[in-house]
């Protein structure tokens, strides 16, 4: 059997995996990762939305993280130009906060404070607040029906997870990474060697990242450790709009789940469902699509003779607490976790690999990750 020697194994082929492959090659490790390139993958059916300012169900014990999140877009998409790769999908656009009914138009005001004060104290992608009438928030994304009002934040941005997967990966290769598609078997765990097995290979390394998005789970059982990750099935709708041209309209959320956004040229995306109860089926439902659609022509009617190109699903990694899994494996010095973001992968990942690939090597993290640890799901764990 042929075998295989990095310094750190990689399983997991999204956008996580492939975030903290990156500054292990560019600290000059040696890297192996593993794809088994699953039908569901997050990061194919992400939104992308990189715009926390607006986000009025974020819990505060996460926000230390989507301000360091934010902040290392700049310096990954810079890293990324100077290596070769230009096109990584990130883009400000800005973003609307409408309001559809009188109840909400009398919260934008606050609200609108609120995103000043976040981006006083440093958050990112907020730019200038301005709060706009109906006529205002229509000139800027034509599409929208009759809401009472709106916030327009204008640095919010987006990014497209594949494009910025590709370009990851793409300079990870160009420097020497190993990418091995299979299914991951871990062989062993010692303190100094986890052995994986892929196929006819065995990969040797001295440390393990496992960023499987849902399917870390059962990673974690083999390895013998609670991680109570589950998937959430989400349902995208992308839509295009020939007669015009859609890559400069502002990004649309408010008071609900869902959400509008848009690439250039003339690309519409319209999502997502929230399907906690699908298992690991990645298959399009009559009423998935229906809700998506509904909501999306409830908000901007003028979608309404657009054409619809292609329905994408993914399968987001949830956590029991909805909080993000990052750090050591309970039990392990050499075995890390990069999983658990739910809805939030593409916002919090780039971040979030970065900071477990600092583990790594010995960096000491930028921010506390104790309500991240895996530790919280242990039995008979106890919070400090």
């Amino acid at each position: 059997m042929p075998t295989l020697e990095v310094d750190t194994i990689v399983i997991g082929g999204g956008l996580l995996g492939w975030s903290a492959a990156y500054p292990l090659v560019k600290a000059g490790q040696r890297v192996a990762l593993v794809d088994r390139m699953d039908e569901g993958h997050a990061t194919q059916a992400g939104a992308g939305i990189i715009a926390p300012g607006m986000n009025v169900r974020d819990s505060e014990t996460g926000y230390e993280l989507r301000k360091a999140s934010i902040a290392y877009y700049n310096e990954l998409v810079d890293s990324l130009t100077a290596d070769g790769e230009p096109d990584t999908g990130y883009e400000r656009v800005g973003a609307l906060f409408v309001a559809r009914s009188e109840a909400e138009a009398e919260q934008l005001p606050a609200l609108a404070k609120d995103m000043i004060r976040r981006r006083e104290d440093g958050l990112g992608n907020v730019g200038q607040v301005t709060l706009l009438d109906p006529a205002g928030a229509r000139a800027l994304f034509p599409p929208l029906g009759d809401i009472l009002g709106a916030i327009h934040a204008s640095d919010a941005s987006r990014v497209n997870g594949r494009t910025l997967r590709d370009a990851l990966r793409s300079s990870c290769q160009r420097n020497g990474c190993e990418l091995i598609v299979g299914e991951a078997d871990l062989v062993s765990a010692g303190e100094s060697l986890v052995e994986v097995k892929v196929g006819s290979t065995m990969i040797q390394g001295s440390s393990l990242i496992i960023a499987a998005g849902a399917w870390s789970c059962y990673l974690a059982k083999t390895l013998g450790f609670a991680l109570p990750i589950f998937p959430q099935r989400g349902q995208i709708a992308h839509l295009d709009m020939p007669d015009a041209y859609t890559g400069d309209w502002p990004m649309i959320v408010g008071y609900y789940d869902q959400y509008i956004l848009t690439f250039r040229p003339n690309r519409v995306v319209c999502g997502a469902t929230r399907e906690s109860d699908s298992g690991y089926e990645v298959r399009l439902t009559a009423a998935g699509v229906k809700s998506v659609l509904d909501e999306a022509l409830a908000v901007a009617p003028g979608l309404g003779n657009a054409t619809l190109a292609e329905i994408r699903i993914g399968l987001r990694p949830f956590s029991p607490d909805r909080l993000p899994v990052l750090g050591r494996a309970p039990g392990f010095e050499n075995i890390f976790l990069c999983t658990g973001h739910g809805p939030s992968g593409l916002q919090l990942g780039p971040f979030s690999g970065r900071l477990v690939a600092g583990l790594v090597i010995g960096e000491a993290p930028t921010i506390d990750i104790a309500p991240f640890l895996a530790d919280r799901f242990q039995p008979g764990f106890t919070p400090a």
